[in-house]
């Protein structure tokens, strides 16, 4: 399941990237959106790496919390050294939208799984 919610994270990158290039007028292509997103997926692979050593599922908002701050702040610090810039601006946006996405999706699965605890018939 690992794999599964690393992927849910990835995609939620890709998506933070592609629509922040679409904004920006910037183009959504391969060339840019690969110079755009290897900061924060790097960021991303070092938060899961976390969780992954803690012996953590993945799956907790506690865990979402630890990918995405590292998703955040690895990817604004290789893109400052890679001399693409942040402006503030940029890293409340990318923690709200990355924040929220990916403990919005732990929290729904969390909802969902006690709901059907809850609904299902007892044995």
């Amino acid at each position: 399941m690992r794999r599964l919610y690393a992927a849910i994270d990835l995609v939620i990158v890709v998506l933070f990237v592609g629509i922040g290039r679409s904004v920006h007028d910037h183009g959504v292509n391969v060339s840019g959106m690969t110079s755009t997103t290897w900061p924060f997926a790097l960021g991303l692979a070092i938060g899961w790496l976390v969780v992954i050593v803690s012996h953590r599922s993945g799956a907790t908002w506690r865990d979402g919390v630890v990918v995405s701050l590292a998703t955040v702040s690895v990817g604004m610090t290789l893109r400052v050294l890679a001399g693409q810039g942040t402006a503030i601006a940029f890293i409340v946006v990318a923690l709200v939208f990355l924040g929220g996405a990916m403990l919005g999706w732990r929290l729904g699965v969390a909802h969902l799984t006690r709901r059907r605890a809850r609904e299902s018939p007892r044995t």
